[in-house]
């Protein structure tokens, strides 16, 4: 059995806790993500005036 841990996809810090990260999750209603909260690699951001994208070479692309 394995265990998946998420990560915080700002800071890229283990988001065990749900009231560890305020100021990211206080951040996030504005920034696009950081860091792949799956696997925590870092992603590659494009922010538009519509939104932005971000993909993980892992996990693919997220739209926001």
């Amino acid at each position: 059995m394995t265990t998946t841990e998420l990560w915080c996809d700002r800071c890229g810090e283990s988001a065990a806790t749900a009231d560890a990260h305020p100021a990211c999750a206080s951040a996030r209603q504005l920034e696009p993500p950081r860091f792949c909260s799956r696997c925590r690699r870092r992603m590659k951001v494009q922010v538009l005036p519509v939104g932005w994208s971000a993909v993980c070479v892992e996990h693919g692309e997220s739209r926001g």
